[in-house]
């Protein structure tokens, strides 16, 4: 069974944004995109919600061929123009759009669908709307946290509408030069 990994980025505090969606607290550098990039390519499956995908969409696909990319933009872009996308959004049901599914309706069993079929890992970016619904279902497997050395007092949790506990098995930790510290946790099988 394919596994749904969730890449976050959270203040200390527990926040994936700030009340008006603003995620420019977050660090992220060479380093940091280094680390995750050797999980994101054990995927081939990008799941967003809609806003973080009209947001990596505006960005991505046109990333590589700026002349100043980088080496990270250029790894990412080639990367997202050849994942299979899955968009949570009841608003964009219906559009057809290449390699990408848009689910609005019955999440769970879709998702439950996807991650039978043949394939890599499916990866969350941000995405804290989408990733609410999965964790309320609990359906997410892995857990990337980026906690940002920043207080931020309110904002849009990383965690919210947990029905019940889920217990997690800390896999790894590392700590960035930036004092970002990755936790990697792994949902535990009971």
């Amino acid at each position: 069974m394919r596994k749904i990994v969730l890449f976050i980025h959270t203040s200390l505090d527990g926040f994936a944004a700030t009340t008006e969606s603003k995620i420019d607290w977050v660090h992220v550098d060479e380093e940091i995109f280094d680390y995750a990039a050797d999980r994101t390519n054990q995927a081939d499956t990008a799941l967003y919600g809609r806003v973080t995908y009209e947001l990596m969409e505006s960005y991505w696909p046109t990333a590589a061929d700026k002349p100043d990319a980088s080496k990270h933009d250029k790894e990412h872009s080639t990367w997202y123009k050849a994942v299979n996308k899955v968009i949570l959004s009841k608003s964009m049901q219906g559009q057809t759009l290449k390699n990408t599914t848009i689910i609005g309706d019955n999440i769970e069993s879709q998702i439950h669908s996807l991650k039978q079929q043949a394939g890599k890992e499916i990866v969350i970016f941000g995405s804290p709307s989408a990733a609410h619904s999965l964790m309320q279902l609990d359906l997410i497997d892995d857990y990337w946290l980026f906690v940002n050395p920043v207080l931020l007092g309110k904002g849009i949790p990383v965690f919210d509408n947990i029905q019940e506990a889920t217990k997690l098995k800390l896999i790894a930790t590392h700590a960035f030069s930036s004092g970002v510290v990755c936790l990697h946790y792994e949902r535990k099988k009971e």
